[in-house]
């Protein structure tokens, strides 16, 4: 019953409702007693009232204030306020760390195309061991574009694809809602990157502005799922042939969650996500922890073979969240077996957010972006096939360090979810599962999503890519180098204690190209101890070999 009333009357326009009274109780007052200046007063403050709300209800860049007319102008107040407030009172952001609040405003003045330049240098620590930064040259180069791209698709793709170097992450539509799906593809239109469907599939919404879409293929199949639940060949021609999809990515695991499905409740499964996911609507919508379509490394590099095959030869790769190193390492021996190598391989970072996981997961389960990105880079070196796939990363990327260190780790190109909802205009309310979103990003509630102006947003989007990718540019300048694929371990430094810092480069343990080839001995540890055990018929690991 509630939920009814407050779809016909949200209670967020309660401020604003009584505005209206006041303003109309006072005119009414003035009519009936003549004038008088208790009467002015009340006329005068219902009617300042009145007109910042249909201020706040007609304007099309805050969708705070379009969803909570009025009281939405006291966070910009207190914002405005909260240097000069710090000071006394200690400070509680329950919102945000102190690392994202800088991310998000990083990422909101980008969006909004302000200066992101700031007084007084640098406000981190320099001297706090983890503190890291990029050598300079004294001949900076001169770059003319800041259009960086990268070719993704080897020797059995024959649609390879010229992605940037940054695009938008998987996020699904369900989990966003239609209106945050249109403002992502149209600024990914007008910016010529890539969005991820993220593993709801493609919707309408997606079609909408005709960006370019990667398409993630999970457990659960939807798009290409028959009645049964399980892959279907037919369904999925049909959606993988479309020009709009230029990638196919099967999703093996999350650094949110890894190891975890999950459980889209009945009552959220709408007509339009039914449609878009191809299951009944109102009932539960399950995305199992594991796949039906492979159980072994063979088999699941069979599968990407024949969605190649099926979509004319668009590339084929898959995302993973390192867990088990022998898990991964038999993928790697199953790639020289069969002769079967993925397009691309996207690490995802356990930092890596999502709207709802368990807190164990979200904490302790997945290795973190570094140690994924270094073991996958140095398995791929190790075996010879680095040149012929390419490495995508995500998790926690927003600024363009963030870039440019995933690359010296290995990355070709970077994904980020969370610096593009902030272009949205999220404020990490953290209300993402409870479907009250209060900028309409990640709500399915028709009157909510409606206060995110699509084509405003889209614009914000639009500039975060570029102006991400003009710092990007002026960092590569200053390093005297040409593209960001050229940044390297070398040119990141790190402080590992007090007085001492460490190239990147000699704190990683690199494996020689075709190191893994040849006998095990004189390998770095995981190697030493995992890769003689890991076996392409299985995913589980051998036991020793006995002396």
């Amino acid at each position: 019953m509630l939920d009814r009333l407050n779809a016909l009357y949200p209670v967020r326009y309660t401020v604003m409702a009584a505005s209206v009274m006041l303003w109309g109780g006072s005119l009414l007052w003035l009519l009936l007693t003549g004038p008088s200046w208790p009467a002015g007063l009340s006329l005068g403050l219902g009617t300042v009232l009145v007109v910042i709300g249909l201020r706040d209800l007609t304007q099309t860049f805050s969708a705070v204030r379009r969803n909570y007319p009025i009281i939405g102008n006291l966070r910009f107040m207190l914002e405005k306020i909260r240097p000069e407030i710090r000071q006394y009172f200690l400070e509680s952001d329950t919102e945000a760390t102190p690392f994202s609040r800088a991310q998000r405003s990083l990422a909101y003045a980008r969006a909004k195309n302000d200066t992101d330049k700031r007084p007084f240098g640098t406000q981190l620590d320099v001297r706090a061991d983890g503190h890291e930064w990029i050598n300079h040259s004294m001949v900076p180069s001169h770059v003319a574009s800041h259009d960086f791209r990268v070719r993704i698709g080897g020797p059995d793709c024959r649609q390879p694809y010229e992605a940037s170097v940054f695009n938008v992450s998987a996020m699904s539509f369900g989990s966003l809602s239609a209106n945050a799906i249109q403002a992502l593809n149209a600024g990914a239109a007008r910016g010529r990157f890539a969005h991820d469907t993220g593993e709801g599939s493609v919707s309408t919404w997606h079609r909408v502005h005709g960006g370019d879409l990667i398409w993630e293929i999970a457990s659960g199949y939807f798009g290409c799922r028959g009645e049964d639940g399980r892959f279907s060949p037919e369904r999925f021609t049909a959606q993988a042939t479309d020009p709009q999809v230029k990638m196919i990515e099967v999703k093996l695991s999350q650094g949110a969650k890894p190891g975890h499905g999950g459980v889209l409740p009945g009552p959220k499964v709408t007509a339009e996500i039914a449609a878009a996911r191809g299951v009944p609507q109102g009932v539960d919508c399950v995305s199992p922890a594991g796949h039906s379509a492979f159980s072994t490394p063979r088999e699941l590099l069979a599968f990407v073979a024949q969605l190649r095959e099926l979509s004319g030869g668009k590339p084929v790769g898959f995302k993973l969240c390192i867990g088990h190193p022998w898990e991964w390492f038999a993928i790697a021996k199953a790639m020289l077996e069969t002769g079967i190598v993925p397009d691309f391989i996207v690490v995802d970072g356990s930092e890596g957010g999502t709207g709802a996981a368990p807190l164990e997961f979200a904490d302790h389960v997945g290795a973190p972006l570094q140690e994924g990105l270094q073991l996958v880079h140095d398995t791929l070196v190790g075996i010879g096939l680095r040149e012929q796939v390419r490495l995508g990363a995500s998790g926690k990327i927003v600024s363009a360090f963030d870039i440019a260190r995933a690359m010296a780790l290995g990355a070709d190109w970077c994904n980020s979810a969370r610096g593009f909802m902030f272009a949205l205009g999220c404020i990490q309310a953290q209300t993402c599962h409870t479907g009250h979103c209060p900028t309409g990003v990640t709500t399915q509630d028709p009157v909510r999503q409606q206060a995110l102006v699509v084509p405003n947003k889209a614009d914000r989007v639009f500039h975060f890519h570029q102006n991400t990718l003009r710092a990007l540019r002026e960092l590569v300048q200053a390093a005297g180098l040409q593209h960001p694929g050229e940044i390297s371990a070398e040119h990141i430094v790190r402080r590992v204690g007090e007085g001492e810092v460490r190239l990147l480069s000699t704190l990683l343990h690199r494996l020689a190209p075709g190191a893994l080839l040849g006998e095990a001995a004189g390998l770095p540890g995981v190697y030493r101890q995992y890769w003689s055990r890991a076996s392409a018929d299985r995913f589980g690991l051998q036991a020793p070999v006995s002396a």
